[in-house]
């Protein structure tokens, strides 16, 4: 039987193409129709390949997404209640007087006369360190939220629409607005005993809240 006769079944083999019979990509030719394709290393994936949803980080400054555990705000992270505000006061106050009324105290030692004696040296020089001190913690207030006092006791002022800082001029402003504060008895330091959003009668004035942050 010869290799060209139609009556042997293994005489021929079916050209390539014919249906019925599976081709293969030839090496090095990209794949055509007909052939499941794979997106290339490293690009992008186009239409018909899942795309992993991505999500937007806050701005910085700004409060986290809503949806941690807090208080009154969506998305506002935890208010610094009462006893830690009160405790970056008392902390700040000691930074910025405790120095000044050291050194007074020695000019009153070194006095023959402590009853008269007047301001000597050593409390102007405590004086001026005052003044420098008190400037700078409502220049760190301004632009990053804490004093000295609040950063150890973990707490930060922020606006209270957007969580950005306040800037120097607003941080000043909202130290004088503590005026509010002390006028009727000192309720207005009291006021975040109970208030909703813990906050004094400055910080309604200016839009303010005090949050807790990470300590350090």
């Amino acid at each position: 039987m010869s290799f060209g006769d139609p009556n042997n079944p293994y005489g021929q083999q079916p050209p390539q193409g014919q249906p019925g019979h599976p081709q293969q990509a030839p090496q090095g030719v990209p794949p055509q129709y007909g052939y499941p394709q794979q997106p290339p290393q490293g690009a992008q994936p186009q239409y018909g390949y899942p795309q992993p949803p991505q999500q937007t980080p806050p701005p910085y400054g700004a409060y986290p997404p809503p949806g941690m555990t807090g208080m009154p705000g969506s998305g506002m992270p935890p208010l610094a209640h009462w006893g830690q505000r009160f405790g970056a006061y008392l902390l700040d106050a000691l930074i910025i007087a405790g120095p000044m009324y050291a050194l007074g105290f020695i000019d009153l030692a070194a006095s023959s006369d402590p009853a008269n004696a007047g301001p000597g040296v050593f409390f102007i020089i405590g004086w001026v360190y005052a003044m420098g001190m008190a400037i700078f913690q409502l220049y760190k207030e301004g632009t990053t939220g804490q004093t000295i006092g609040k950063k150890v006791l973990g707490i930060s002022v922020r606006r209270e629409a957007d969580g950005a800082f306040l800037g120097f001029g607003m941080a000043f402003v909202r130290k004088l607005a503590h005026i509010l504060d002390g006028i009727p008895c000192y309720i207005g330091f009291l006021w975040p005993l109970w208030d909703e959003k813990k906050q004094t009668f400055a910080d309604k004035v200016c839009n303010t809240v005090v949050i807790q942050v990470p300590k350090g």
